[in-house]
């Protein structure tokens, strides 16, 4: 008898256990999959005049504007919310991002498809006078995924925005391009403004964001 009693209780514990397992297993999912539904992909102006051909041709768009589609095929797979930020130049004398203009529309590398976002922006900051804010406050987004140019301009200046209005933020480093700078008759190649402007936006522990290759996170979020 005690070792029949021993052995149900063996069995009983082998049971408890692997509810607790399953249990813990469905809840690790579903704060996966509340995750995933808190975080959007932001795609920041990769337009037609950043590339080739274009009035404000960048330092290797095409080779971000690649990585940046890596990014969104996999928000697309998991069905995760698409953002993209479109830029028309409204100012007198603007040279790029015209109205109603070839080098305005979006690229076709990220290309949006009918059931994703597109805001448009007259200014760096994506939230200055958009609707960005009130579309990721209704659909509960808290978590933000940054790719697109340029990366010391309108990147720069949405991700410290975004910071300021509560989101936390990663940033898709190989999914930026900017271009040459001069300063004072020295000209700043792009690849030394990409690191100083993602370095600053990292620093202290990722301050305004976590700074990650597109391989990088695609493989945390597997």
């Amino acid at each position: 008898m005690k070792k029949l009693a021993s052995l149900l209780l063996i069995i009983a514990t082998t049971i408890a256990c692997n509810k607790k397992n399953d249990s813990t297993i469905q809840n690790t999912k579903e704060m996966e999959n509340s995750k995933k539904e808190k975080t959007a992909l932001i795609i920041i102006d990769i337009q037609n005049d950043y590339f080739p051909g274009g009035t404000m041709e960048l330092v290797e768009p095409e080779k971000a504007a690649l990585k940046a589609k890596e990014v969104l095929s996999y928000f697309r797979e998991n069905k995760m919310p698409v953002i993209h930020v479109q830029h028309i130049a409204l100012q007198e004398g603007a040279t790029f991002f015209l109205p109603n203009t070839k080098g305005a529309e979006i690229n076709s590398i990220v290309a949006p498809l009918a059931n994703e976002k597109v805001i448009t922006k007259n200014y760096p900051n994506s939230f200055r006078d958009t609707k960005l804010l009130e579309y990721l406050h209704e659909n509960n987004i808290t978590n933000l995924v940054f790719a697109g140019m340029m990366t010391d301009v309108c990147i720069d200046a949405t991700v410290r925005a975004s910071t300021d209005n509560g989101f936390n933020n990663t940033l898709i480093s190989d999914a930026v391009a900017t271009r040459d700078r001069e300063l004072n008759g020295k000209v700043v190649p792009a690849s030394q403004i990409n690191t100083a402007f993602l370095a600053g936006l990292n620093a202290l522990g990722g301050l305004y964001a976590t700074v990650l290759s597109s391989d990088e996170f695609l493989a945390k979020n597997k």
